[in-house]
């Protein structure tokens, strides 16, 4: 487990500056672009946004004390990569089984990080209003968090039945409907796509998984 530091704040500013300085770097190091860790312009602005790298088959930035003010680096060990292959393996039947292991997934990373970070005392639905950032993850921290999470089971090659969406956003101030934002699972079959949301539970409760038809009519 690494510290990966704390920002300060406006770093999202210079996010466009770190991107491209990942690129140059990696080019120096004669890493490929195609050989970087695939992924959607979408998600990649979860990390540029907060001038964090994405993650590899190897590692991942867990953010917490919303909007990723707080950081650690999570190196994946081989117990940690056992743990959660043996997961996964019992999705492999289904589309919905498989969908019900990234539960257990997330759960295991909910026990992992909690009481490194002090997440262990977090609460369903934080924000600001609960002035108690250093144990808790906003719903910026949960998408980011998650999208990790599913990316690291893709390069695993532990996700049969789906790909991998952008994140979703929902939120009509009209209908007394908070802001909020959530990672995404896409059907490889059906195509519909489905939310695995963290932050609506408290610790070691599994995420919400549904649609995101449904999930954008949730309050």
């Amino acid at each position: 487990m690494r510290d990966a530091g704390q920002p300060t704040f406006g770093r999202q500013s210079r996010a466009g500056l770190a991107a491209a300085f990942g690129i140059f770097l990696a080019t120096l190091l004669g890493v490929s672009a195609a050989k970087a860790i695939e992924m959607s312009a979408e998600v990649a602005n979860l990390y540029s946004s907060v001038s964090i790298y994405p993650p590899s088959a190897k590692s991942m930035t867990v953010c917490y004390g919303f909007v990723c003010r707080r950081r650690e680096i999570l190196d994946f060990t081989a117990a940690d990569r056992s743990a959660i292959t043996q997961i996964m393996a019992a999705g492999r039947a289904s589309a919905a089984a498989e969908r019900a292991a990234v539960q257990k997934v997330v759960v295991w990373f909910d026990r992992r990080m909690g009481p490194i970070l002090g997440t262990n005392k977090r609460v369903a639905k934080a924000d600001f209003r609960y002035f108690d950032d250093k144990h808790n993850y906003d719903c910026w921290d949960t998408t980011r968090n998650t999208t990790s999470l599913l990316l690291v089971l893709r390069e695993w090659g532990l996700l049969k039945h789906h790909a991998i969406g952008d994140p979703k956003y929902r939120g009509n101030t009209l209908v007394l409907q908070t802001p909020h934002n959530t990672a995404v699972l896409v059907d490889r079959a059906t195509k519909i796509d489905w939310v695995v949301d963290l932050w609506p539970r408290g610790y070691l409760q599994p995420p919400d998984v549904m649609t995101v038809q449904k999930w954008v009519t949730e309050d």
